[in-house]
């Protein structure tokens, strides 16, 4: 397939070109979720970070992978806080631990972040403790304090919907539809863009930020509700509050036809006006097909440039990735083709 073949393939869009975006920054080298982080994802090409957004007891916007801290964090060796592990129901499952639900916003800038995969990244734990918790419109500052007239950095939201079974639930859709006011970054050309797999949560903040709004980025999961999303019926109730779907790698390849070299999927929601961010790329040949790995070490870099060009040749708008650098070097390399292609 010729380059420009992809690029003709992808709607009219903000985006003039496929995106790298910083996967919670770049935590293939630091701890995911902090100020180096996403500042070495910026170095590294992202034009947009991923933050993804839990809220605190007092209604904070912080960020995390999810509400559970001990993975990602120090509160297990905090003996001030040992009264806070508790367990809970995650997605209707037991889990046991520390929930920023149960902290005020004061007491979770008192942890410190650490590698949550310390045995597939052991250089990354170098960093623990040096880092903080940050807020929403923390990361949004970092992006704005990063933007220049020749490369705008942008905040890609990812909003994690409560999904521990806690009272009082917390007004997600309200708090965040407020912050961004707050910070100047409710419309649709400002630094935020919003996404989540809670599509009631989505259409919420459609609601509340009217259809001049934030950008909207459906996440689709690999179970059958994201089945029922990716039909033609689901990319256009998709369509009407959202401009762009995220599926999983998996989820993309699994529609490519043999011989065209095209994907149902991304055809599909292009035909309905959405654009397409896949996620998630990592580097490590745990994470990549037997033919991109390169030796036998999981934890080793395979080629990681080889599964973003694929995906990138497939005509996807967006690599949501863990080492922005790979993805910089695929969309690079698609843009130098293009001129020689028309």
């Amino acid at each position: 397939m010729r380059a420009t073949e992809s690029l003709a393939a992808r709607p009219a869009t903000r985006l003039p070109r496929p995106v790298v975006v910083g996967h919670r920054g770049a935590p293939a080298y630091r701890p995911e979720h902090t100020a180096a982080s996403y500042e070495l994802a910026i170095d590294l090409g992202a034009e947009l970070v991923e933050p993804d957004v839990v809220l605190s007891r007092d209604g904070a916007l912080v960020v995390r992978h999810e509400s559970e801290l001990s993975w990602s964090t120090d509160v297990a060796d905090r003996a001030e806080f040992a009264g806070r592990r508790t367990t809970r129901e995650v997605d209707g499952a037991p889990c046991t631990g520390w929930f920023t639900e149960d902290f005020t916003l004061d007491e979770l800038r008192t942890l410190r972040a650490v590698e949550r995969m310390p045995d597939l990244r052991p250089l990354n734990t170098a960093y623990d403790g040096r880092f903080g918790i940050l807020t929403l419109a923390e990361v949004v500052d970092l992006a704005r304090a990063r933007s220049t007239a020749e490369r705008r950095i942008r905040v890609l939201a990812e909003l994690k919907h409560p999904g521990t079974a806690a009272e009082p639930a917390l007004p997600m859709g309200e708090l965040v539809a407020e912050e961004l006011r707050r910070l100047d970054a409710a419309g649709p050309q400002g630094p935020v863009v919003l996404q989540a797999f809670d599509a009631a949560l989505l259409r919420e903040l459609r609601g509340r930020l009217g259809d001049d709004g934030p950008e909207i980025v459906q996440l689709v999961n690999n179970h059958a509700e994201g089945d029922r999303m990716v039909t033609r019926a689901g990319l256009r109730e998709i369509s009407t509050y959202a401009q762009g779907i995220a599926p999983s790698v998996e989820r993309v390849l699994r529609g490519v036809h043999p011989v065209r070299g095209t994907s149902s999927l991304v055809t599909e929601a292009h035909r309905a006006a959405l654009t397409v961010f896949t996620w998630t790329l990592r580097a490590e040949n745990a994470y990549l097909p037997e033919h991109l790995r390169i030796g036998t070490i999981p934890e080793a870099h395979g080629d990681a440039v080889g599964i973003a060009r694929q995906l990138l040749s497939l005509g996807v708008d967006g690599l949501i990735t863990d080492s922005p650098e790979h993805a910089a070097a695929a969309v690079a390399e698609l843009q130098t083709r293009t001129p020689a292609a028309v």
